[in-house]
Formats: structure tokens, C-alpha cells, sequence
């Protein structure tokens, strides 16, 4: 007979934007989904949030694997994981904290590896499943100033390739998600290093992190990555990456293997402002 029962979703980083307009947005298309938060009490639920919320640190394996148990233990399944949780740092390279570079990398990269690495085994015994990592169009592109960022989701992109291959024979589809500029919390939220006093980045510092906020700011609705990750849950087969976001964005990525590295570099700091003796204001 048919297996009738709701597939089950995982959404890691569900307590604000992508994360929790994705979970929210699959709740409704009648999914079981199961969203992570390192609090999840630490806010009140809105009335259309029609998925369970459950506590998960992706910088703690227990934490991880504790949450998982229990909801292998409730539903016996976990038939998609949707990777999201993640946070951003900017500032010039020289006057980073080293512990502020590690935390970046802990959270984007090795919490996105903790999280999959604890799903595997469950999906490969079932015969099959699918994962989805949130990365960026600056997985592809880099930023001026958000140089940490970026090599976190560098790092994301070649690592899903590896994934891939690995799992392709027992079933289980991967595929990354690379979003362009989206209105949601990111923005408030992302670490700023701590400029010393005179710094000769700092100019050059307000005005690309300026530009780049004003982009994520009037940027794209995060409905269009929640419909995104539905279809790809429902496809038969995945390609390896998924551009979403502004048409600009969308087709810089897509030219980027054949501009000239040079061409590249100018356009990008021309458009944040890095040109010329003075920077824009």
C-alpha cells in the first residue's frame, strides 16, 4: 500500500526570516515540519505558525543529536532537512577578532556539517532523502568588508558538492540554495567588527556595509525561497545549485564563470562604493 503519512521536514534557524517564512510556508502545504531555535520560548508564536518549534544549538552535537532523536522517535522518519541556521560578520580582514572569524565559520559551516552529519545515517537506512543548505550568492561572489561571510559560504558550496556524490547512491538528493538580497533580520543582526580608533578602513567600511544594507533592506520577499524549497522537496531530481532573488543578482551568478576576474572585482567595487580616492557617500 501507499505510504500516505505527512513527509516529514526538518528547518534549522526557524525563528525568524528565511527559516521561519520556509517552515511556516510548508506547514500549510501539509508537511509535518520541525523548526530549530537555540530558544525556543524566547518569543511568542505568531497564530499562522503551524509547525513545532524545538530547541537546537548547531554549535552543540548533543544539542543536535537530541533534537533529532526526538523527532525520529515522534514521527520514525525525517524525510527532507532544509539547512538554514546561520549568522554574519563584517568588518576589514585586518581588524577581525580571530574569535569572532571562528564563531562565523562554526555557525555557517561546521553547524550546517554537525546537522547533516546527525541526519545521514536515518535517510541512508530509509533509502532515501533530501537535503537543502542555504548558502548565498556570496558563496560565489565576494563582498568588500564581509570577507568571513563569504568564505563561510565558500566553504558551504564545495562541501555540498563532495555531499553529492557521496549520497547519490542511497538515494539522497542534495542541493544548495543561493539567495540574493532578501528582507529579513539578517541585516540587524550581523556582527560588526569593532573598527580601532583611526582606522584607515573605516570610510571604506560605512560605505560598502551602507550600500549593502540599503540592498538587503529593499530587497526580495522570502516567500520566493519558501516556494523555492517546496518545489526542489517535491522534484524527482536536484541540480546542484538553485539562484533565488533579485534578476540582477541572479545574472551575475550565472555570467560569473565567464567575466575575467578583473572585470568582476571593478564591478563589485564599483558598486559598493570602493572606487576612487574617497569613498561614495
Amino acid at each position: 500500500m501507499a505510504d500516505t503519512r505527512k513527509r516529514v521536514v526538518l528547518v534549522t534557524g526557524a525563528s525568524s526570516g528565511i527559516g521561519n517564512s520556509t517552515a511556516t510556508y510548508l506547514a500549510k502545504k501539509g508537511y509535518k515540519v520541525y523548526g530549530t531555535s537555540r530558544a525556543p520560548d524566547s518569543r511568542p508564536r505568531r497564530a499562522d505558525e503551524f509547525f513545532e518549534l524545538v530547541k537546537m544549538d548547531t554549535q552543540n552535537s548533543d544539542s543536535v543529536r537530541k533534537a533529532l532523536d526526538g523527532i525520529l522517535s515522534a514521527e520514525g522518519r525525517l524525510d527532507a532537512l532544509i539547512c538554514n541556521a546561520g549568522m554574519g560578520i563584517s568588518g576589514p580582514v585586518e581588524e577581525t577578532p580571530i574569535d569572532d572569524v571562528i564563531r562565523q565559520m562554526d555557525v555557517n559551516f561546521v553547524g550546517t556539517v554537525r546537522t547533516i552529519q546527525a541526519v545521514l545515517p536515518s535517510m541512508r537506512v530509509a533509502g532515501g532523502g533530501t537535503i537543502l543548505v542555504l548558502s548565498s550568492i556570496m558563496g560565489k561572489v565576494a563582498l568588500p568588508f564581509q570577507s568571513f561571510y563569504t568564505a563561510s559560504k565558500f566553504a558551504l558550496e564545495g562541501f555540498m558538492e563532495g555531499l553529492r556524490m557521496e549520497t547519490r547512491r542511497f538515494g539522497i538528493r542534495a542541493a544548495l540554495i543561493e539567495p540574493g538580497d532578501f528582507r529579513t533580520g539578517f541585516t540587524a543582526s550581523r556582527r560588526k567588527a569593532e573598527l580601532a580608533e583611526g582606522s584607515p578602513y573605516g570610510p571604506w567600511v560605512n560605505s560598502a556595509l551602507g550600500i549593502a544594507e540599503h540592498d538587503e533592506q529593499n530587497g526580495a520577499d522570502p516567500i520566493l525561497i519558501a516556494r523555492l524549497a517546496h518545489r526542489l522537496i517535491q522534484a524527482r531530481s536536484l541540480k546542484a545549485r538553485y539562484t533565488v532573488g533579485p534578476f540582477a543578482q541572479r545574472a551575475l551568478i550565472a555570467l560569473r564563470p565567464f567575466l575575467p576576474d578583473a572585470l568582476v572585482e571593478f564591478g563589485v567595487m564599483a558598486m559598493y562604493g570602493q572606487l576612487g580616492k574617497k569613498p561614495q557617500p
